[in-house]
C-alpha cells in the first residue's frame, strides 16, 4: 500500500480541522466559568482566574441556567452578592463561547445599559482569552456597538426597559432582566417590559429566562412575585456544631445592640442553640446547599442574604442595622428599608396602621331585627366599577355607633337601564326595626370615579331631593373631608369632593374602638347580611404608611397585599361615612355633651406680587 507523503503545513492544516470538528467539552455554566473567565481589575474587587468556590451559593444558580432543561431562573437576591459578575457576565461569556445564540440583556434604562457595555462586558471581552476576538472591537462597523455584539453564531444586543421600540424588534433565545425591580411598570404605552421582551423567545423550543433582582416595596417587587410562582430556594448551610442545615435568618443573629461592636456578633443554630462565630459558620459555606418549598415546579428560584454570603462580613451588616434602627425608632423607615432590601435581601413593607380582618369577624353579631334599636339613621355608600355597583347600608346611633345592616351587589351592564333601575330599587326600600318601625335611608354617597362618570352624577341630580349625591374622591392626607359641593361638570349636577384619605383615617380609628358605645362598630352575622370573610378582607386590605422623603414626613394609604387588590368594602364604608357627614342630621349627640361645632376654617392669604408696571 502506498504511503502518502504530506508536507509539515499540511499536517497542521489539517490537525487544526479536526479540532475544530471536535465536540466540545461537556461542561457545566460553573464550570466554564472556573476554567475559562477571567476578572477585570476595574469591574471586580479582585482581578484574575474565576473561582466559584469563592462564593459557593453561586454554583447552583449558575448551572440551573445553564441546563437545557429548565427554562426559566429567577434570583431574588441582597448587594455584593455577585449578581452581574456570576449571574450576568458568566452566563453571556458561556453562550458566546459554548453555545452561540442570540442573546438580549435588558437594563432598567438605555443609559445603565450603556454602562453595562463600557464597564463591565467590555472589559470581559478583552481579559478573557475564549472570548477575545470574537467580537471585533476595533471597528464600529454595525456589528459592533456599545448596545450590539455580534459573534460566530450568535449575537448580543443590550437594552433599556424604557425603549420599546429595542424590546420588539428582533427575536431572542437568551433573557437575562438585570435589576427588574427598577423596570418602569410600562416601556412607554407598549406594556410590560418584561413580558415584551419574552414575547421575542415564542420561536425557541430551548429558550431560556433568567431574572435577577434586588427586591424594592412588597407591593411593587417584580421579583417578589417571580420567587414565589418558583421552588422558591433558600440556600442552607450545616451547623458547625450539630450539623443541622438552616438558612440565615435575622432573628437568629445575637449581638449587643447597646454596647456594639463590643462582644461581637454570633449566630445562633435553630436547632441546638448553640452560638458560634462568623468564620465556623461560613467555614461550612463549601458543604452549603440549597432547599427548596416547591420542588415540583419548573422555574428555579433562588433567595440570598448577606449572611449566607461570603462575599461580605457580618460586622458591617449590624453596623447598618444599628444605624437604621436609630433613624426607624423617630419614623424614619428610609435607611430600614434599605437595609432590608440589601442586605436581607427580601422586599420592604411599610409599617402602618391597620386592622386584621380576623379580629373583625370575631366581632359579629346576631341582631334582633334588620335594624337594631340603637340604630336612629340610615346611610348609605356606592362604589361604580364596570359591571357592578357595590353598596353597603350602615346605621348610625348615639356616638357614631354605627350598625352594619346589608352589603349588597347588583351586577349589570352600566350602558344599559336595567342595573340603574335595580340600584334605584334598592336604595327605594325601608327597612324594619324589632317594633316594626320602617327606616329609610337618609343620605347616600355616590362614586362618579371610573368610566361612568356622566351616568352617575344625572342618576343623582335626578334623586337629590332622597339625599343621593355624587362625590369624587380626591387623595391626601391634608383634604379636607367635605367640601362644598359644585356643578363644574357636564350634567351640571352637585359634586361632591370627598377627601378620601381623611375618611379612611377615620373609619380605621372607628375600627379600632373595642369597647360598645360611642364610635363603635357593629357587624351583623347573618349570612344573607352579606358580611362574610371575603368582606373584611376588603374592608382591611389598606393600611396607612409612613415615609420619609427629603426630611419630610410623608403619610398615604396603600394595599397591605398586592396579591389582594380587592378593596371596595373599605371605599363603601368611607362613603356611608361620608353620607352621614354631609346630611349632619340631630340627635346623635352623646347625652351630656355638646353638640360638636364645625371648625372654623382657617384660611391662609398669599401676599399678591406685583405684576410690575
Amino acid at each position: 500500500m502506498a504511503m502518502i507523503h504530506l508536507e509539515p503545513q499540511t499536517l497542521e492544516m489539517f490537525s487544526r480541522a479536526l479540532d475544530g470538528l471536535k465536540p466540545p467539552p461537556n461542561l457545566s455554566l460553573s464550570q466554564w466559568a472556573d476554567k475559562y473567565r477571567k476578572l477585570s481589575a476595574e469591574a471586580s474587587a479582585s482581578q484574575g482566574q474565576w473561582n466559584t468556590d469563592a462564593a459557593p451559593f453561586q454554583r447552583e444558580i449558575m448551572d440551573a441556567i445553564g441546563d437545557v432543561h429548565i427554562r426559566k431562573v429567577v434570583a431574588m437576591m441582597c448587594a455584593q452578592a455577585g449578581k452581574t459578575e456570576g449571574l450576568i457576565l458568566n452566563t453571556i461569556g458561556f453562550y458566546m463561547s459554548y453555545h452561540p445564540a442570540s442573546i438580549m440583556v435588558m437594563q432598567p434604562t438605555v443609559n445603565l445599559g450603556e454602562s453595562f457595555s463600557k464597564d463591565r462586558l467590555t472589559p470581559m471581552l478583552r481579559d478573557t482569552p475564549a472570548l477575545r476576538g470574537l467580537v471585533n472591537t476595533k471597528s464600529r462597523y454595525s456589528g459592533n456597538t456599545i448596545s450590539k455584539k455580534n459573534f460566530p453564531g450568535g449575537m448580543l444586543v443590550i437594552v433599556g426597559a424604557n425603549a420599546p421600540t429595542d424590546l420588539r424588534s428582533r427575536p431572542i433565545k437568551v433573557l437575562l432582566a438585570d435589576e427588574v425591580d427598577a423596570y418602569k411598570a410600562s416601556a412607554g404605552k407598549e406594556g410590560d417590559p418584561v413580558m415584551l421582551a419574552e414575547e421575542r423567545q415564542t420561536t425557541f423550543w430551548d429558550y431560556k429566562t433568567v431574572m435577577v433582582s434586588t427586591p424594592t416595596t412588597k407591593a411593587a417587587s417584580r421579583i417578589l412575585d417571580e420567587f414565589n410562582n418558583s421552588t422558591q430556594e433558600e440556600w442552607t448551610v450545616p451547623c458547625p456544631n450539630c450539623g443541622f442545615y438552616q438558612p440565615f435568618v435575622w432573628d437568629n443573629m445575637v449581638f449587643d445592640k447597646e454596647k456594639w461592636p463590643d462582644g461581637g456578633v454570633q449566630y445562633r443554630c435553630a436547632e441546638c442553640g448553640c452560638l458560634d462565630n462568623e468564620y465556623r459558620w461560613k467555614k461550612g459555606s463549601v458543604k452549603g446547599k440549597w432547599v427548596a418549598e416547591h420542588p415540583e415546579r419548573s422555574v428555579r428560584g433562588f433567595h440570598m442574604n448577606k449572611m449566607g454570603s461570603t462575599l461580605c462580613g457580618w460586622d458591617e451588616i449590624v453596623t447598618k442595622f444599628i444605624a437604621a434602627d436609630l433613624d426607624a425608632a423617630r419614623g424614619d423607615y428610609e435607611k430600614m428599608q434599605v437595609f432590608v432590601n440589601t442586605n436581607l435581601g427580601l422586599p420592604w413593607e411599610e409599617p402602618g396602621e391597620t386592622m386584621e380582618s380576623a379580629a373583625l369577624i370575631d366581632r359579629r353579631e346576631y341582631y334582633e331585627a334588620e335594624v337594631p334599636d340603637g340604630v336612629i339613621y340610615l346611610t348609605a355608600g356606592v362604589d361604580t366599577q364596570d359591571n357592578r355597583f357595590e353598596i353597603e347600608v350602615v346605621g348610625w346611633g348615639i356616638g357614631k355607633e354605627s350598625w352594619g345592616i346589608r352589603y349588597q351587589r347588583i351586577y349589570g351592564d352600566l350602558k344599559r337601564g336595567q342595573i340603574w333601575a335595580d340600584l334605584d330599587e334598592f336604595l327605594s326600600q325601608t327597612w324594619k326595626k324589632k317594633d316594626g318601625t320602617e327606616l329609610s335611608l337618609r343620605s347616600v354617597c355616590m362614586d362618579s370615579g371610573g368610566h361612568f362618570p356622566d351616568q352617575v352624577i344625572r342618576f343623582c341630580k335626578e334623586r337629590e331631593d332622597r339625599h343621593i349625591w355624587a362625590i369624587k374622591g380626591r387623595g391626601g392626607m391634608d383634604v379636607p373631608y367635605i367640601r362644598n359641593p359644585t356643578k363644574n361638570n357636564r350634567v351640571k349636577g352637585e359634586l361632591f369632593t370627598l377627601g378620601v384619605d381623611t375618611g379612611k383615617n377615620m373609619v380605621l380609628a372607628r375600627l379600632k374602638v373595642l369597647i360598645k358605645g360611642p364610635n363603635y362598630c357593629h357587624f351583623p352575622a347573618a349570612e344573607d347580611a352579606g358580611y362574610n370573610e371575603n368582606y373584611f378582607k376588603m374592608l382591611t386590605a389598606e393600611h396607612k404608611v409612613t415615609r420619609w422623603k427629603g426630611g419630610r414626613k410623608v403619610e398615604r394609604w396603600e394595599l397591605k397585599d398586592p396579591a389582594q387588590k380587592r378593596n371596595e368594602a373599605f371605599d363603601v364604608r368611607n362613603y356611608a361615612t361620608a353620607a352621614l357627614e354631609i346630611s349632619n342630621p340631630q340627635g346623635l349627640e352623646v347625652p351630656g355633651e355638646d353638640a360638636p361645632r364645625p371648625a372654623k376654617q382657617q384660611h391662609q392669604y398669599r401676599r399678591r406680587r406685583s405684576g410690575g408696571i
